[in-house]
């Protein structure tokens, strides 16, 4: 049993200027940027490092740093805030930065993103992309259960309006948004048109995972890491990902990617649905919203359509959604640094710190990350106090 003084907090978060470029900038300086941003939020300096989460950099980081010897995490996204909390309660570490920084890379398409276009045998000679990967799991949702274009068009109207408002979206200022909107822009990959879909941009970011304890002392009031899981089918963007792919024959198909992962995140937390006050979903296109609001459970199998047309996902509905902008209007910064992003904004949600988009009493922000086109799904549950 984990002893409560090491309970697994997050003490401090940060991003840097996201823009659609950046040209001044490295993802290296980036980085930097952001590290020392998270810690300057939780009152910490680097001498209190002593454990780094930076996907393949964190060694890297740890040496130019000069902050060994440390720990090192490997994961990312949703996995890499349970992977540091795991850490910090096991003692293998007091102080955990995870950081996250992308410029430069969009030299190749400057409206694809290049980590989803790997040579693969089985993508390359098909003429799939991302756009068109995610599509298939969005038109056999629309066949089996009727969900329409106006649907998902009301989602990207709402996620876009939200990045309209929030003063530190790449797009702040671009609405607002009407549904009509979203539908008239143009085709991309049926049944996604331009605005169902991510933008591309540059940009870094950084939290500062620690123990309850050392929380105590610091700047800022600790968010909880409640709960948190992972789903995966296999590696992103090698192979068409369908809905109906599955494993083990008892359990959900790849459409149900995070029901697993979001089960297993409530038990962890001891709490329900109903205890959520605000939902930052990961965002890449505009049915991912639907779908995972069914894998989730918070609506039954099919309803998600439904579920998105009466206000109930828009700031001051019941279940608001992704309400910095997400990947379609804050930041779609690398392939790492925009997945932390939904987390880190729901560590703003949990303390009052989302400005005009605030949730007013948001007590429990749930994030995700991934979706059934990248064949992956991750889910966290963060709270301002434990259960």
């Amino acid at each position: 049993m984990r002893a409560s003084n090491r309970r697994a907090v997050i003490a401090g978060v940060h991003n840097t200027r996201q823009a659609r470029r950046l040209e001044e900038e490295t993802s290296r300086s980036l980085m930097v940027k952001a590290l020392l941003g998270a810690l300057d939020d939780a009152g910490l300096d680097l001498s209190d490092v002593d454990g780094i989460s930076a996907m393949d950099d964190s060694t890297s980081l740890i040496y130019d740093l000069g902050v060994g010897p440390a720990w090192q995490g490997h994961d990312f996204g949703a996995g890499m805030f349970a992977e540091a909390a795991s850490a910090v309660e096991k003692g293998y570490a007091d102080v955990v930065v995870l950081v996250s920084a992308q410029a430069g890379s969009y030299t190749d398409r400057a409206a694809t993103a290049p980590w989803t276009r790997p040579e693969n045998e089985f993508v390359a000679p098909w003429g799939m992309f991302t756009a068109a990967e995610f599509a298939l799991i969005a038109r056999r949702h629309m066949e089996v259960f009727g969900t329409t274009r106006e649907q998902m068009s009301r989602v990207a109207a709402t996620i876009r309006n939200n990045g309209d408002r929030n003063p530190e979206a790449v797009y702040h200022g671009r609405g607002p948004f009407k549904p009509e909107d979203i539908t008239a822009s143009r085709p991309i990959a049926e049944p996604f048109h331009l605005l169902d879909c991510a933008m591309t941009s540059e940009g870094g970011c950084a939290a500062v995972v620690t123990t309850a304890e050392r929380a105590r002392s610091l700047r800022r009031d600790p968010v909880h890491v409640l709960g948190a899981g992972v789903d995966f089918f296999g590696p992103s963007y090698q192979y068409p990902p369908s809905w109906d792919l599955r494993g083990r024959r008892d359990a959900p198909s790849n459409g149900q990617a995070g029901r697993r992962a979001g089960d297993l995140a409530f038990r962890q937390a001891g709490i329900g649905r109903d205890d959520v006050d605000v939902l930052e979903l990961y965002d890449p296109f505009s049915f991912e919203i639907i779908r995972q609001l069914e894998a989730l459970r918070f609506c039954p199998e099919g309803e998600g359509g439904p579920f998105v047309e009466d206000g109930r996902i828009e700031p001051g509905g019941s279940h608001p959604i992704t309400t910095d902008g997400g990947l379609m209007s804050f930041s779609h910064a690398g392939a790492n640094p925009q997945m932390m992003q939904r987390v880190i904004r729901g560590v703003q949600q949990v303390r009052g710190d989302a400005g005009p988009l605030q949730v007013p009493d948001a007590h429990v922000a749930l994030c995700t990350t991934g979706g059934a086109g990248a064949l992956f799904t991750g889910v966290i549950l963060l709270g301002d106090e434990l259960p």
